[in-house]
């Protein structure tokens, strides 16, 4: 059932897309990562993934049923209550709205997390210091000692098949000599240049590229094509490395009205802006080489951050569980009717009983699912390799 009230979808609300990431004034804001699959739809979509994906994180971590249905209720709980809040702020304050890495230590600060617990609260306090730290590293200059190598006094992006591979390795492969893999390349970035605002369309047009690679990303973008592009500013220690990931179809759009953007790139940007309290500065979009390829360019390494979800214990993934819930219904009260949603879901736990009864059946299913692909592969009905 749907109350009928939509928003800007993420469409991929798991609680693995959600991290650290810098906003233009290089403050470090949690919120979601990955746009792919966004779409206007109803919002119940994304706080189902969100829950499930809990049950599914508790489970693995093997913690007992009864806090795997905490995790979901946590992170229920906190969009219901949130979504309160951004009813009684108004649209500018809604739209303002973010969660900064100050903020997250008062969350932890005034949780119950903190009272009468404290081993566990220092642990959690740890963690998240850990995370914020290590993402302030992970910015171009990083990406540079690990991605690149100097040949002939010159930084080019290393070779590590089967993951990075240069497109001076890949000139076969595409049909093109090595002068027509220059000029497309530079007419992608001349197409992607124009779709961002004119003073980072000026800030961009000081960076010269210098060389470019296909690099294998995360699993869910499996199929797709993701490139890397290196880019220099004044000289060799003012790098710019951003990252070009193909755009297809939104998979809601099988149950969704279609989207209003006909270029599938162009879905992905507008949709993250919506959706993210900061966007990355170089989000942009551009079409393929070949006709049926779309594509989005962001920075490689923005100083993002991601919690090690595996190593969380039951405190830790509920105080996580809180801050995902308030950072969604934060992203839905910007395209949303917060009033309305905050009114639907009321004032008891109706709500997040009812998502989290569904998240548990999900799980179910997903192993159900899991121990058939095993099955499949231990009688090599499938081919799988491990260990790439």
């Amino acid at each position: 059932p749907r109350a009928g009230l939509r928003v800007q979808l993420c469409g991929d609300a798991h609680l693995s897309n959600f991290g650290l990431f810098a906003s233009p004034e290089r403050n470090l804001l949690f919120g979601l990562n990955d746009f792919d699959e966004t779409l206007p739809g109803p919002f119940e979509y994304d706080v189902e993934r969100l829950a499930a994906s809990f049950v599914i994180a508790a489970r693995n971590n093997e913690f007992t049923d009864i806090q795997a249905r905490e995790m979901a209720v946590a992170a229920v709980k906190a969009y219901r209550e949130a979504m309160a809040e951004f009813a009684q702020l108004s649209t500018l304050e809604i739209w303002y709205a973010r969660l900064s890495e100050g903020m997250l230590q008062r969350m932890l600060s005034g949780d119950g997390i903190r009272k009468g617990k404290g081993k566990k609260s220092r642990r959690v306090e740890k963690a998240v210091q850990k995370t914020a730290a290590k993402a302030r590293t992970r910015d171009s200059l990083q990406a540079l000692s690990k991605l690149g190598e100097r040949v002939d006094g010159k930084y080019r992006i290393v070779s590590q098949p089967p993951l990075v591979i240069p497109l001076r390795e890949l000139e076969d492969r595409y049909g093109m000599s090595a002068d027509e893999v220059q000029h497309a390349l530079h007419e992608q970035l001349r197409s992607y240049r124009s779709s961002l605002q004119a003073d980072r369309r000026t800030l961009l047009e000081r960076f010269e590229i210098i060389d470019a690679a296909r690099k294998v990303v995360g699993v869910g973008s499996v199929g797709t094509r993701a490139f890397i592009v290196l880019l220099q500013g004044r000289d060799e220690q003012d790098p710019l490395f951003l990252q070009v990931k193909e755009a297809t179809r939104s998979v809601l759009e099988d149950h969704l009205p279609k989207s209003r953007y006909r270029q599938p790139g162009e879905r992905v940007v507008q949709g993250q802006r919506m959706l993210q309290a900061a966007s990355d500065i170089f989000l942009g979009w551009t079409k393929g080489v070949q006709d049926n390829r779309f594509l989005y360019w962001r920075q490689l390494r923005d100083m993002k951050g991601s919690a090690d979800v595996e190593a969380m214990r039951p405190a830790g993934m509920v105080f996580y569980a809180r801050a995902c819930g308030w950072t969604l219904a934060r992203a839905h009260a910007r395209s949303g009717d917060p009033i309305a949603i905050a009114a639907y879901l009321g004032k008891s736990g109706k709500f997040e009983a009812a998502i989290t009864d569904f998240a548990q059946r999900y799980a179910d299913q997903n192993e159900k699912d899991y121990q058939a692909f095993a099955a499949a592969v231990g009688s090599n009905r499938l081919e799988a390799a491990e260990e790439l």
